[in-house]
């Protein structure tokens, strides 16, 4: 079975969190979703009923979900959400995205069978109560947090 994958970035000050899942042969797609606070900001579903008899579909399905979960990663780090949040385009630059750290149970774990969608009240699992401390940019520099999120979504890192 293809594994589900979780992350937890921090973007402009705020942990947001992305969930990806393969919801099995039964019913062939893919979904991803954006979290802020337990509400779902973003969602996409793709379907692969298309070529669910290739030889070697678990591995394609798990390159699939790969490239969809980063496209979300994209999306966020990008601004597009930025409106829908009443985020201003004056963010420090502190506030840059960046990763936030991933509790272990969020780690890529094996796909549940598809379940009944998470509560808008309930926020994605944490270790601590208060989310962690934005990393900082050295003067005139770029933080590590914002070089490992452009690594993690496939960009160039940004000058230092």
């Amino acid at each position: 079975m293809v594994v589900g994958f979780n992350h937890n970035f921090r973007y402009k000050g705020e942990v947001y969190h992305v969930q990806t899942e393969d919801s099995g042969l039964k019913n062939p797609h893919i979904i991803t979703l954006l979290y802020k606070d337990g509400t779902i900001l973003a969602s996409k579903k793709t379907s692969y009923q298309d070529i669910i008899k290739v030889d070697n579909l678990e591995q394609v399905v798990e390159e699939l979900m790969k490239e969809q979960h980063k496209e979300m990663l994209r999306r966020l780090k990008e601004g597009e959400f930025d409106e829908r949040l009443g985020l201003s385009e004056k963010a420090p630059a502190a506030a840059a995205a960046a990763p936030a750290p991933t509790p272990p149970e969020a780690k890529p774990q094996a796909a549940a069978p598809a379940a009944a969608p998470p509560k808008a009240a309930t926020a994605p699992p944490q270790t601590s109560s208060s989310p962690a401390p934005a990393a900082k940019a050295p003067p005139g520099g770029v933080s590590l947090d914002d070089i490992i999120l452009s690594y993690m979504v496939g960009e160039d890192p940004p000058n230092t």
